[in-house]
């Protein structure tokens, strides 16, 4: 398998971390985040990446979920798996932020979600995120 690049390397850090901090309700996710990485002793690039990610979900959280909700209309956010969710969230945080580019994040949330879930997942993280991103005027 070819090396992956360090930011999808950190793309999947940052899913580690909202992955456990989804597990451990109330924790605040920077802690976690922080716990995690030095726990995998992860390195600098990457975390620094992952970091920006997190931040993004701390700072513009209820935005974020809110986007999510208002396109997952069968799909409550809340009944969703914790791969799933923590998916979402990273993407919708890119697409918030404009880097990258729409299809880069939409494209490397599918991979995190057919590599940590499923096919079925992947299918659903892509139709959710290309909705997300027309709403948002990304694409």
């Amino acid at each position: 398998m070819p090396r992956l690049r360090a930011e999808t390397r950190a793309r999947a850090r940052a899913l580690q971390a909202l992955y456990a901090w989804d597990l451990r309700d109330g924790e605040p996710l920077e802690r976690i985040a922080s716990q995690v990485w030095d726990d995998l002793a992860i390195a600098p690039d990457e975390r620094a990446f992952a970091s920006r990610i997190v931040r993004t979900i701390i700072a513009e959280g209820k935005a974020i979920d809110d986007a999510l909700r208002d396109v997952t209309t069968n799909w409550r956010l809340e009944r969703l798996g914790a791969v799933e969710r923590a998916v979402l969230r990273i993407a919708a945080a890119e697409l918030l932020r404009g880097d990258p580019p729409p299809r880069v994040a939409i494209q490397e949330a599918v991979r995190l979600a057919e590599r940590y879930g499923s096919a079925q997942s992947a299918r659903f993280v892509n139709g959710v995120l290309d909705a997300l991103a027309r709403r948002m005027g990304r694409l």
